[in-house]
C-alpha cells in the first residue's frame, strides 16, 4: 500500500505553527480542560481520578451511549469510537474495499476520503461540486451517471470541507434511495454536523438514520473544537462492517485515551452550549469578513451554509502566488485550492476561531496596500 503525500497536512506541517495569523483553520475555537469541565458543571476530581489503564476497544460504554444520543436510530452497539476521524476513515476503507472496486467520491473533499481507496487499487470518480449564481451545487443526475456495475462505495462529506455546502435532507433522501436501488454502500463524513448557520435551515439528518447500508462519521475536533482529544467515531447499523472495523482497530490504536474519552463525554453533556458558542463565533467572523473584504473587489466570499469554513475566490490572479506572498509579507495563512487539486483561484478560509479580526485586517491591508 503506497499513499501519496497528504497535501493539506504537508502544507500545514510547514506553516501552521509558524504563521502568527491563521485564517485557514477548519476547526472551531477550542477550550482548555478546565474550561470544558466548568462548562459541563463538573469539578476536576472526575478527570483526576480517571484510571490510566487500557480502555475498551469499542470505546467506553457511557461515552458510546452519549454519542448514540446524537442519532435518531442508534444504540450504543451501533457506535465504534476511534482515535480521531482519520483512523476511522483509514480502517473502514481497508476492511471494506478491494482492488478493482469503483468508488464515487464527492469533490472537493478531505484527501484521505479518496486517497486511501486509490492506494488500495480502487478507481475513484469525482462527483464535483460546481459554483453557480446560487452558490455551490451538486447535480444528482450526474451522480447516477457515474454509477457503474462495479461501483461499491459512495463517499459524501456533508457539510462539505472546504466549501461549507450543505446537502439538504430531501436530497439526502434521494441519495439514499439511489444507493439502495443500486446496492451501493454510503460513507458519510459528517464532522461538521450540528453547525447549521441559518435558523431557517433544518437540522441535518445523519445518513446512518436514513439508510441502513451506510455509515456516519463524527469527531470531537471540528464542530466541538476539541481536536486535542483525538476522539472520533462511526455510527452504523451494518453489524458486519462494525465487527470488521473493530478487529482492524486491533492493529491500529487498539483503544483510545482514557482521559480523552472522559473529557469527550463531558463535552457531549454540554454539547448545545459548545455548538451555540461556536456558531456565534462563525457568524460574527463571516459578517466581519464581508464588511472588510468585499469592498476591496478582489475576493469573492462564498458564505458557508454550515460549519466554520468556506471556499472563497481570489479575483486578482494566481491564488498560489497570492497565498505565498500574503504569508511572507503579513504572516497570514490561507489555504490555496491547489491543495485540494481543485481548479481555479479558490482558497479556504476558516471562520471558527476567536482572534480572527487581526489577521483579517492584515489581509485587507495587503489587498488594498
Amino acid at each position: 500500500m503506497r499513499l501519496r503525500d497528504f497535501k493539506l497536512e504537508v502544507y500545514f506541517e510547514k506553516y501552521e505553527f509558524k504563521a502568527p495569523y491563521l485564517l485557514a483553520q477548519s476547526d472551531c475555537e477550542s477550550l482548555s480542560a478546565r474550561e470544558l469541565l466548568e462548562l459541563s458543571g463538573e469539578g476536576p476530581d472526575g478527570l483526576l481520578d480517571t484510571w490510566l489503564g487500557y480502555t475498551q476497544v469499542r470505546g467506553e460504554p457511557s461515552l458510546r451511549e452519549k454519542i448514540a444520543g446524537l442519532y435518531e436510530s442508534a444504540s450504543m452497539e451501533d457506535i465504534l469510537v476511534h482515535s480521531g476521524a482519520e483512523e476511522a476513515i483509514f480502517n473502514f476503507m481497508n476492511v471494506f474495499l478491494e482492488k478493482g472496486d469503483h468508488v464515487i467520491c464527492q469533490f472537493p473533499v478531505y484527501q484521505s476520503l479518496y486517497e486511501v481507496a486509490r492506494s488500495i487499487g480502487c478507481e475513484v470518480s469525482p462527483w464535483e461540486l460546481r459554483q453557480t449564481a446560487k452558490g455551490w451545487e451538486f447535480d444528482l443526475s450526474l451522480l447516477e451517471r457515474l454509477i457503474r456495475p462495479e461501483t461499491r462505495l459512495l463517499v459524501i462529506n456533508n457539510p462539505n470541507n472546504p466549501t461549507g455546502y450543505l446537502i439538504d435532507n430531501e436530497e439526502l433522501g434521494e441519495i439514499a434511495a439511489l444507493a439502495d436501488r443500486k446496492g451501493i454502500f454510503v460513507f458519510s463524513d459528517e464532522v461538521y454536523r450540528g453547525l447549521e448557520l441559518s435558523e431557517e435551515t433544518p437540522k441535518q439528518r445523519a445518513f446512518a438514520d436514513i439508510c441502513e447500508n451506510s455509515l456516519s462519521l463524527g469527531v470531537m475536533s471540528k464542530s466541538y473544537g476539541l481536536a486535542g482529544l483525538r476522539i472520533g467515531w462511526i455510527a452504523s447499523h451494518a453489524k458486519d462492517i462494525m465487527e470488521s472495523m473493530t478487529r482492524y482497530k486491533h492493529y491500529t490504536t487498539i483503544c483510545n485515551s482514557a482521559p480523552s474519552e472522559y473529557l469527550a463525554e463531558r463535552a457531549l453533556e454540554c454539547k448545545e452550549k459548545i455548538l451555540a458558542r461556536n456558531a456565534e463565533i462563525i457568524k460574527n467572523n463571516i459578517t466581519l469578513a464581508e464588511s472588510l473584504l468585499l469592498p476591496t473587489g478582489l475576493i469573492r466570499l462564498n458564505r458557508p451554509e454550515a460549519g466554520p469554513i468556506a471556499f472563497n475566490e481570489y479575483l486578482g490572479g494566481d491564488v498560489d502566488a497570492f497565498c505565498e506572498e500574503l504569508l511572507e509579507e503579513t504572516g497570514v495563512l490561507l489555504l490555496p485550492g491547489s491543495v485540494y487539486d481543485f481548479p481555479g483561484n479558490y482558497f479556504r478560509m476558516g471562520y471558527g476561531r476567536s482572534g480572527f479580526e487581526e489577521g483579517l485586517q492584515r489581509l485587507k491591508s495587503f489587498l488594498t496596500g
